[in-house]
């Protein structure tokens, strides 16, 4: 593989899973680690992407406000217009992080009456800009390559409330092997917002389904909505619509 295809192939996984591991890529791509290192170094002076310790953020996760570096923006805004949907007035409402839910975040109407529960300061900040529902952000140490908060102080947290429905954004997802991630810490603060859930709805765009992490969060009987931006009876959606409702 040319240069140019690998760095391509390395923006794009970025892009889609936000984050890289070198050693994953080096599997991934069967060259070696110092090959990936230069050509993420390569990608970052170029402003391609930001590096990291053993590996490389997205531009847009890092840096949700700057609109034009938002990875296929217009897909998440469909998932957000269709997600708006399960929200009710009354109910309590617990949201992830990630560019996803900063999308529907914004187009909250002011006439919900809702209570929101939120790991995601840039998130919280959202809902508290576009909203007159109460916005409770869940604090603990943040998380610089997600921008959620993280650890066992969130995780007490989570433990004494119980909400109508929790909102998540998705790294992975498929039919066989149910909502994966790539991170322990964000796994762990997945499982326990899915435990205070009554009901849980996860956002993916398309081009997530079907891919795998190597970090379970759980099967995907055990939520209720599979929100993307194809349309129901879409045929890459066919396995997953056995098991949750697709919007």
């Amino acid at each position: 593989m040319l240069k140019d295809e690998r760095q391509a192939y390395i923006i794009h996984e970025i892009n889609l899973h936000n984050k890289v591991l070198s050693a994953d890529l080096s599997v991934q791509l069967n060259v070696s680690e110092d090959t990936i290192r230069r050509d993420l170094n390569e990608l970052a002076e170029n402003g391609k992407v930001l590096k990291v310790y053993g590996g490389a953020l997205s531009k847009s996760f890092q840096h949700p406000f700057q609109e034009n570096e938002v990875y296929a923006r217009d897909a998440k805004k469909q998932i957000a217009a269709k997600a708006l949907k399960l929200i009710q007035n009354g109910m309590t409402v617990l949201a992830g992080g990630g560019t996803t839910m900063l999308e529907l975040a914004r187009i909250i109407p002011d006439t919900l009456q809702c209570t929101f529960f939120t790991i995601s300061p840039l998130v919280a900040l959202e809902l508290a800009e576009h909203t007159n529902a109460d916005v409770i952000l869940i604090g603990g140490k943040l998380a610089r390559n997600t921008n959620i908060n993280i650890g066992s102080q969130v995780i007490n947290q989570l433990s004494e409330i119980r909400v109508d429905l929790c909102l998540l954004g998705t790294n992975s997802i498929s039919v066989e092997d149910g909502v994966t991630d790539s991170d322990w810490e964000v796994v762990q603060i997945k499982k326990a917002m899915l435990r205070c859930s009554q009901k849980i709805a996860i956002l993916s765009i398309a081009e997530k389904l079907g891919t795998v992490q190597k970090m379970k969060v759980c099967s995907l009987n055990a939520i209720h909505y599979l929100v993307t931006d194809l349309k129901p009876n879409h045929p890459a959606i066919d396995g997953f619509a056995r098991g949750v409702q697709v919007i």
